[in-house]
């Protein structure tokens, strides 16, 4: 049912939002330039990597080595805006369809995480990763990593239909209210490094 609802919903959605879709692509290649979309691997459901496909909020900005800039430095004014209106989340509306995520589960982080996760850390890969999750709605990127995935694993065990229709409803007040985008003097968060 779940999934039957994500491509269902994840169409609908597509197909009226594809004006706003439009627009975006059109400013971030004003603004930022090519390419449009961010695309990088993640880890989904059991592990498996996929490509997460995100609108680009940052520059390609580099030193004279060649290497690129730390990203407070690339992330532009209309990037942080996109941030902050989660924008830039909606190419992840495709990832959905593809059957790579959910509107609803554990935020698909970094493939380098995959060894560090402990057993209970690591069953955030029982499920299809989401655009939005209970770590999310309770915090995003302004709280610590364990808490973020005790509330992965909390919805994993938890998990029900009406605990996704919830965390919908709370993402968007989110969203309006625009709270734990990002991790105090970082441009998200800080990279995990395994837990102590």
């Amino acid at each position: 049912m779940k999934r039957l609802l994500d491509v269902v919903i994840s169409i609908v959605v597509l197909v009226v939002l594809s004006p706003v879709i439009g627009i975006v692509a059109l400013l971030i290649r004003l603004k930022i330039g090519s390419p449009v979309l961010f695309k990088q691997s993640r880890p989904g459901l059991r592990g498996e990597v996929f490509h997460v496909y995100k609108f680009r909020t940052m520059t390609d900005a580099r030193d004279a080595q060649g290497e690129l800039l730390p990203d407070e430095v690339r992330l532009t004014s209309f990037g942080k805006l996109m941030r902050k209106l989660s924008l830039d989340e909606l190419p992840q509306l495709w990832n959905v369809l593809k059957g790579d995520m959910s509107f609803v589960g554990p935020r698909p982080l970094l493939v380098e995480y995959l060894p560090l996760y402990n057993d209970r850390q690591a069953r955030r890969h029982d499920v299809r990763p989401g655009i939005t999750g209970w770590a999310q709605v309770n915090g995003r990127n302004a709280i610590s990593w364990e808490q973020k995935f005790e509330y992965d694993v909390w919805y994993i065990e938890n998990r029900s239909l009406w605990l996704d229709f919830k965390i919908l409803l709370l993402t968007v007040k989110k969203v309006f209210v625009s709270e734990g985008i990002s991790q105090e003097g970082q441009a998200t968060m800080e990279k995990f490094r395994g837990s102590q």
